[in-house]
């Protein structure tokens, strides 16, 4: 099932410590936590806070305790992000003349882009305005990597075979904004490699990020890349995401109002389809709605 390794592998449940969990979250816990107890897998808990405007460390706090409360215990804990600074200082050197400054903001990108006559999609396209206009790096913190226009298969483990060429979803990518925060594409990637996680579990919206994680990596020097498998999303009755801001299923909402972890982990279980066979042996017996 997901021809995922018999066992000895790792992965990694990474939330971001700008708001409390919520359902949505949940899913993908149940996710990562399902297949690694079923198949053999370490789970790694990492707090992904590269945002720094938006992190806080009550919601840090605040996630592991709901963690602990769901009985869904990390067998690593990284270091977070916000630890790991010099790090991805040195990883952007190694990448040499591959990054440039870059001093476009989001209003004068969306302006090139229309000039081109590019149709608006999904994300915002980076035409490669700052590539050669040789920007000064002392008058800008931001950083963008050249990606090459090369198209990059893989195959989902849920979803199937997948063909994705970056340099055209989303140009030249960001490493670092105008602030100085890496942004999560590199970080994420420099993290994978580093502590050696080698499935990833995660939500359908970040399925147009992995083509372009799996080049930036192979520039990084991994040429044997993680396999991913994306499961599906909780979904509000408009279409849109749960959010962390709108307190959406909140999980300290779901048990000030009389709910058990093991009746979380069943709502969870069903809202993201994880098979019987994987929720049974992982979980056990639980509840029926």
């Amino acid at each position: 099932m997901f021809d995922l390794p018999s066992d000895g592998w790792r992965t990694r449940f990474a939330p971001a410590p700008t708001g409390y969990l919520h359902l949505g979250h949940v899913v993908n816990a149940v996710w990562v936590w399902g297949l690694a107890r079923r198949f053999g897998g370490t789970v790694v808990l990492r707090v992904e806070d590269h945002d720094l405007v938006r992190s806080r460390g009550e919601y840090a706090a605040a996630l592991r305790e709901d963690l602990d409360w769901l009985g869904l215990v990390a067998d690593e804990e990284a270091p977070r992000q916000s630890e790991r600074g010099e790090r991805y200082s040195a990883v952007l050197r190694e990448l040499g003349e591959l990054v440039y400054p870059c001093t476009c903001s989001r209003k004068t990108i969306r302006a090139a882009v229309e000039r081109l006559g590019r149709p608006e999609g999904d994300e915002v396209w980076y035409p490669g305005t700052c590539r050669e206009r040789g920007i000064d790096p002392a008058t800008t913190h931001a950083r963008r990597l050249r990606l090459e226009r090369e198209e990059i298969r893989f195959t989902d483990r849920r979803l199937g075979e997948q063909a994705q060429t970056p340099a055209e979803q989303c140009g030249d990518l960001l490493v670092r904004d105008r602030d100085g925060h890496w942004s999560y594409q590199f970080a994420v990637v420099v993290d994978d490699m580093d502590q050696g996680i080698d499935v990833v579990i995660r939500g359908e919206d970040l399925l147009a990020s992995t083509g372009r994680q799996i080049q930036l990596a192979a520039l990084l020097g991994r040429h044997e890349p993680p396999r991913f498998l994306h499961h599906p999303l909780v979904l509000r009755p408009d279409g849109e995401k749960l959010s962390k801001s709108n307190r959406d299923t909140g999980i300290r909402e779901l048990r000030a109002a009389g709910w058990s972890a093991e009746r979380v982990l069943a709502e969870a279980v069903r809202l993201g389809e994880l098979p019987e066979e994987v929720a049974s042996a992982a979980f056990g017996k639980l509840p029926e709605r």
